[in-house]
């Protein structure tokens, strides 16, 4: 295995005042925002406190198994939250998974994985280190892959890694557990995979490990690992699981319901107009660095009907796509929407239908007595149906929420499947 090197220079965020306190706050609210879950945290604290004291960084995990060749939305949260702690001047170690992968994650899976060979998964590996670099600055990160230790093994030294855990303690894990009381399947060589990624721990000494919510109990794995191997234990920092733009399931590309970072302007602008609302926080938190004051005051104004979803979820398309585009790119984004989107099917005559103050409440209405309001439904059971069919736009943006109470804004262009519209005015 070669050598990983030395940690580095730690470098303080520009403009901090190079405090032990300031920096220690400075980087905690960096770090936490958008983390669902830091185990334990106390020492996550106890390592930042040390590593300012010390003026040495943290090494900051990020496994990556290349399983595809194109990342989406949903892959490049953890690579999001690295790229933070690289800011903060900590060491960025992304191994890359070659042999991990052949064995592939089971976590959050109802079935084994189709198993693919090591020469399938290294052709994935250029496209995927291109992309995640086009986020983490490939000059300050430590690039290792696991096939360095794994591939050296010997069946003794198999049989020692297996020997750190229990098959009750693997049955803990929830999607193991549902599997085996569903009595789906579970392969032998699957229950192998979070004791490679606990290795993987050890075998760096990271300071903390980086991912999804799905992946706690193979984080915990590697604390384990490392117990056992002399080192102190990592710390978890996961973020939550980025849902599609169906807002409902998990963002894949089986479902459909992904957003590729390497996808045209065009596309990333026009699928990203295409989230429900309540996606919105999860997404600008997640994917942009808009302060959470500046979130909190516009979700207020939102409720307040002072400004409209759409011109939020537009501001939320533009900086995701400028990310991966530039700011021209973002630009022709937006302008194809609004040709393409916005404006299609539009009829010349759009008829006017004028909400009085009675039907309204608190500057709000339920999209389903809108709809029976406009004369769009005959009942709220026919209003929800139409609105959870995908057949309810308002302003080009499909609702999907049967419960939604829309900020009424005068001049909204409602529609109802291909043929029908209606202009909301004010009485």
């Amino acid at each position: 295995m070669s050598s990983l090197g030395e940690a580095g220079r730690f470098i303080f965020a520009k403009g901090v005042e190079h405090t032990m306190e300031t920096s220690l706050k400075t980087q905690w609210d960096v770090i936490v925002r958008g983390a669902e879950d830091i185990f334990p945290e106390a020492e996550l604290r106890t390592k930042l406190e040390r590593s300012i004291k010390e003026g040495k960084p943290l090494r900051v995990k990020l496994g990556v198994d290349p399983t595809g060749a194109d990342l989406h939305f949903g892959h490049i949260i953890p690579v999001l939250k690295m790229k933070q702690f690289q800011d903060l001047g900590h060491h960025c170690i992304l191994i890359i998974g070659d042999y991990t992968a052949m064995v592939g994650d089971p976590s959050g899976r109802n079935k084994t994985r189709p198993q693919l060979q090591h020469a399938e998964v290294m052709e994935n590996c250029q496209t995927y280190q291109e992309q995640v670099f086009s986020i983490l600055d490939l000059e300050k990160t430590e690039v290792v892959y696991n096939g360095q230790w794994f591939a050296d093994m010997g069946f003794q030294d198999v049989l020692g890694m297996l020997s750190k855990m229990t098959v009750a303690r693997m049955l803990e894990r929830e999607d193991f557990a549902k599997r085996y009381q569903s009595q789906l399947p579970i392969s032998l060589h699957e229950l192998v995979y979070p004791l490679m990624q606990g290795y993987d721990s050890a075998m760096i000494r990271a300071d903390v490990e980086l991912g999804g919510t799905d992946q706690r109990f193979n984080i915990l794995v590697g604390r384990d690992m490392q117990k056992d191997m002399g080192q102190e234990p990592q710390v978890g920092v996961c973020n939550p699981i980025l849902l599609g733009t169906d807002g409902g399931e998990k963002m894949g590309k089986s479902l459909g319901n992904y957003i590729g970072i390497n996808e045209a302007p065009e596309d990333m602008f026009g699928k990203t107009m295409s989230i429900p609302d309540s996606l919105m926080r999860m997404y600008f938190e997640l994917l942009t660095e808009i302060p959470l004051t500046e979130l909190d005051a516009l979700e207020v104004q939102m409720q307040a009907g002072e400004v409209h979803p759409m011109d939020v979820k537009k501001r939320l398309a533009s900086l995701v796509t400028a990310r991966f585009h530039g700011h021209a790119g973002a630009a022709a984004g937006e302008a194809h929407f609004a040709r393409v989107f916005s404006q299609r099917e539009l009829p010349e005559d759009i008829a006017e239908v004028v909400l009085s103050a009675e039907q309204i409440e608190h500057g709000k209405i339920w999209i389903a007595k809108l709809l029976r309001d406009v004369g769009f439904a005959n009942s709220s059971g026919e209003a929800r149906r139409l609105v959870t069919q995908g057949g309810v736009r308002i302003d080009g943006e499909t609702i999907t929420d049967a419960g939604f109470d829309w900020p009424v804004m005068d001049g909204a262009i409602l529609q109802v499947g291909k043929r029908r519209f209606a202009k909301i005015r004010l009485g």
